[in-house]
């Protein structure tokens, strides 16, 4: 079963969200996605500055077995990829909701945040799948 902490909200296409203290957005991939995936091997995050649109494919992870779209959950503005997963992409396998988020951002609307899967609803995503 996989881990999904519950002071998170998620997406269907298995992104987690962090609120963070300053209002700002910390974003990666859920346990279920990185044990889907495999092991690691490459990671392409958004870089600082882009402007996203909720659902655009901004992000790439690629394992041994495939590559794998990223999706941004909300829009808002990037304000830094995460540099460790550049030189160690297998972090996503090993702490996926710790050192391996992938980028920061700048919500356009915090309302947004609303709209995305609890804990709950998301492992009720996951057994509906």
């Amino acid at each position: 079963m996989s881990q999904i902490p519950t002071d998170l909200k998620y997406v269907a296409s298995h992104e987690w969200v962090r609120l963070e203290p300053d209002g700002s957005l910390t974003i990666g991939i859920t346990d279920h996605a990185q044990a889907a995936l495999g092991d690691l091997v490459f990671v392409e995050a958004p870089e600082a500055g882009r402007v996203l649109k909720a659902g655009d494919s901004c992000a790439v992870v690629e394992s041994v077995k495939a590559a794998s779209d990223v999706y941004a959950p909300v829009a808002g503005t990037v304000t830094a990829a995460n540099p460790a997963l550049t030189d160690a992409p297998e972090l996503l396998n090993s702490d996926p909701y710790g050192d391996a988020w992938l980028w920061k951002m700048q919500p356009a609307d915090p309302a947004a945040l609303e709209k995305l899967l609890d804990a709950d609803g998301y492992a009720k995503a996951l057994a509906d799948a």
